[in-house]
């Protein structure tokens, strides 16, 4: 199928189906990154990805990676920096600073960031909109790491992790996983697959899969969990020294 273009006023996507499968599953050219417009795309898992220097581009990957809550895995490394470093565990207390902080880390390991400006605004955005929600790892009362997404339904769907101390993404990752299960989030959708992250449990899925998981978990209305609550971050520790699930 050939690549969409979007009008930038008032977009109309595609069937995510039809996303080219030479080109990573890009499907749209264009359109905008207004609030509706993004949770649109999310409902019928699209999401935006592009450089500095390019268009707006929208993808539907033929491969999803995606994360059950319940799977993720800790490894003894991991465990063992948890038991050391008491770290603390906030939600959507700095979402703008998580945002900028993403987007820092990626111009320091390739030189550039898909996080552009615009970006940062439009999750900001959506966090005011009670959409998009991030996860703070502190040490020592300083922000060492975080990760932000997009709820939509029963599903997590994670954009970006930052650490500025080993590990402390990982147990962003860990703490989000935690306080999903306890309120019934059935998965994180991770988008691409990586070594990285099927290191932390995550496995491909093929489009269509993803697709009908979606349609099944997109309108689900799921309270945001409760971060400030003790029993998450104790539920972290149990499993780091005693490997409970």
């Amino acid at each position: 199928m050939p690549i969409s273009y979007l009008d930038s006023r008032n977009p109309e996507f595609p069937d995510p189906k039809s996303a080219s499968q030479s080109m990573d599953g890009l499907l749209a050219i264009g359109g905008n990154l207004h609030t509706d417009t993004l949770l649109t795309a999310y409902r019928k898992g699209i999401f935006p990805w592009y450089g500095k220097d390019d268009p707006l581009l929208w993808w539907s990957p033929p491969e999803r990676c995606i994360l059950r809550p319940h799977n993720i895995h800790i490894s003894r490394s991991l465990k063992r920096d948890i038991r050391k470093n008491r770290y603390a565990i906030t939600s959507d207390s700095v979402f703008d600073k998580i945002v900028q902080e993403c987007s820092r880390d990626g111009n320091r390991k390739s030189k550039g960031s898909w996080i552009t400006p615009d970006m940062e605004e439009a999750y900001c955005r959506l966090h005011v909109a009670g959409a998009a929600h991030s996860i703070e790892v502190w040490l020592n009362g300083e922000l060492v790491g975080g990760l932000y997404g997009v709820a939509i339904g029963g599903i997590f769907c994670g954009e970006s992790m930052f650490s500025i101390v080993p590990n402390a993404s990982k147990v962003a990752l860990i703490a989000l996983c935690e306080g999903l299960k306890k309120v019934g989030f059935s998965l994180i959708d991770c988008q691409l697959v990586t070594p990285h992250l099927e290191s932390l449990g995550a496995k491909p899925i093929s489009r269509s899969d993803f697709l009908n998981i979606l349609v099944v978990q997109r309108y689900r209305n799921i309270d945001w969990p409760n971060f400030d609550d003790n029993d998450i971050f104790a539920k972290v520790w149990d499993r780091a020294i005693l490997g409970r699930q």
